[in-house]
C-alpha cells in the first residue's frame, strides 16, 4: 500500500502513541506564567548583553502579536526602556490606531506617531498598486477598495489560486483571477508598506540606541507570512516560536485589553478588509495551530483531524498546503549569499 500524504509528509510514528496519549487541543496549552519569565529573561539577555542596547521598538499595530510583544518587553526591560511606534496610512484600520494607542497606555509606554501615507504615496507605492490593478479592472482609481484572496486548500484544489476582489465606490463588488504579473506587481507595491514602517522602526531604535523586536508567531514564521527587510526584519523575534493560540494564552496572562484579544486576525494592509484565511492560512488559527503542531510532532492525520474538527483527508491537504508554502518561502528565511565568508578568520579567532 501506498502512504498518504499525511505519512509521506510527517515520516515520524505518532508521538501520542508512543507515549500513549491522545492528541488534543491541550497540546498548545503552556504554563504562560512560566513562558513568560523564560521570554522576558531571555530578552534582557539579548537586549543588553548580546546585542548590547538600551532598550527595544516595537511597532505596535493593535493587533495581538505586536500587542503581546510589547508586553513580554515591558515585562523584560521596564516600561521606560520601550518605545512603541504607531505607523497607520490611508488603507489602516481606524481600529488600527486606536488599538494601538491604548495598547502603549495600557503598559505605560511612550509612543511614536508616524503617519506613512505620504513617504508611500512618494515611493509611488498606490500608484504602482493601481497601475497594475487596472489591467483588470481599467476604471479602478480614488473610491475603489480592494484586497487580495486565495482559494482554500481544503477545497481540494491542490494548489491555490490567487484573486483580486474590488469594489465600486457605489458598493459592486467583483472577483476575478490575477494573472502572475499582476499578482507579482501588486503584492510588490504592497510590500513597501512593510518596508517602510520598518525602515521608520529603526530609525527610531538608532536614534536611542535600542534594539527593534519584530512581532511573528511560529505559524507566521514557519509559513513565511511576512515581507523579507519588512515585518520579516528584527534584532530579535520573542514569540517566533509560539503557536498563535500560545500567544493568545500569554495575552490574557499579560493583561492585554479584552477587545484586543477578541480582536479577528488581520493583514491590515488593504482598503478592503481582509482576515488572515483570506489571504495566506488554509484554516483560522486554533485548528491551523493544531496541524501544524500535530505535523511537526509526527501525530496521525486521524488524530489532528479529531482535535481539530476537521477529517482526515482535510488535514492532509493542509500540511500539503504547509510543505508547499515552506518550500515556496525558503527564499525569505536566506540571509545573504557570499562567496567566502570575510569573517571565516574573526570566528576562527574566538571574535564571534
Amino acid at each position: 500500500m501506498q502512504p498518504s500524504k499525511a505519512e509521506a509528509l510527517a515520516p515520524a510514528a505518532s508521538q501520542s502513541a508512543a507515549t500513549g496519549e491522545t492528541f488534543s487541543a491541550d497540546a498548545l496549552t503552556l504554563d504562560a506564567a512560566f513562558e513568560t519569565q523564560r521570554i522576558a529573561e531571555a530578552i534582557r539577555g539579548q537586549v543588553l548583553r548580546r546585542l548590547r542596547r538600551r532598550g527595544v521598538v516595537v511597532g505596535l499595530s493593535g493587533g495581538i502579536d505586536s500587542s503581546v510583544t510589547a508586553a513580554l518587553c515591558v515585562k523584560a526591560l521596564g516600561a521606560e526602556r520601550v518605545l512603541a511606534v504607531l505607523m497607520p496610512e490611508r488603507d489602516s484600520d481606524e481600529e488600527s490606531l486606536r488599538l494601538g494607542q491604548a495598547m502603549a497606555t495600557t503598559l505605560g509606554i511612550a509612543a511614536a506617531m508616524e503617519d506613512i501615507d505620504p513617504l508611500l504615496q512618494a515611493a509611488g507605492c498606490y500608484r504602482r498598486r493601481d497601475e497594475f490593478i487596472r489591467r483588470l479592472v481599467p476604471e479602478f482609481g480614488a473610491g475603489w477598495g480592494c484586497k487580495v484572496v486565495i482559494s482554500n486548500s481544503l477545497e481540494g484544489k491542490g494548489y491555490n489560486i490567487t484573486s483580486l476582489v474590488v469594489q465600486s465606490p457605489d458598493g459592486e463588488m467583483r472577483k476575478m483571477r490575477m494573472p502572475i504579473d499582476v499578482y507579482h506587481g501588486v503584492v510588490a507595491a504592497t510590500n513597501m508598506k512593510q518596508r517602510t514602517r520598518k525602515q521608520i522602526e529603526y530609525y527610531h531604535a538608532d536614534r536611542l540606541n535600542y534594539a527593534v523586536a519584530g512581532t511573528p508567531n511560529r505559524l507566521e514564521y514557519d509559513q513565511g507570512f511576512f515581507v523579507k527587510n519588512g515585518d520579516g526584519a528584527a534584532d530579535l523575534k520573542p514569540i517566533a516560536h509560539l503557536y498563535k493560540t500560545q500567544v493568545y494564552q500569554l495575552a490574557e496572562h499579560l493583561g492585554v485589553p479584552d477587545e484586543i484579544r477578541r480582536r479577528p486576525p488581520t493583514t491590515d494592509t488593504w482598503s478592503l478588509a481582509q482576515s488572515q484565511e483570506e489571504f495566506y492560512f488554509s484554516l483560522p488559527y486554533h485548528p491551523m495551530d493544531l496541524c501544524l503542531c500535530g505535523l511537526n510532532k509526527g501525530v496521525a492525520a486521524a488524530e489532528v483531524a479529531r482535535a481539530a474538527g476537521l477529517t482526515p483527508e482535510q488535514v492532509e491537504r493542509v500540511w500539503a498546503d504547509i510543505a508547499a508554502k515552506r518550500r515556496a518561502t525558503t527564499y525569505l528565511h536566506e540571509k545573504a549569499l557570499l562567496v567566502d565568508d570575510p569573517l571565516a578568520s574573526f570566528r576562527v579567532q574566538g571574535g564571534a
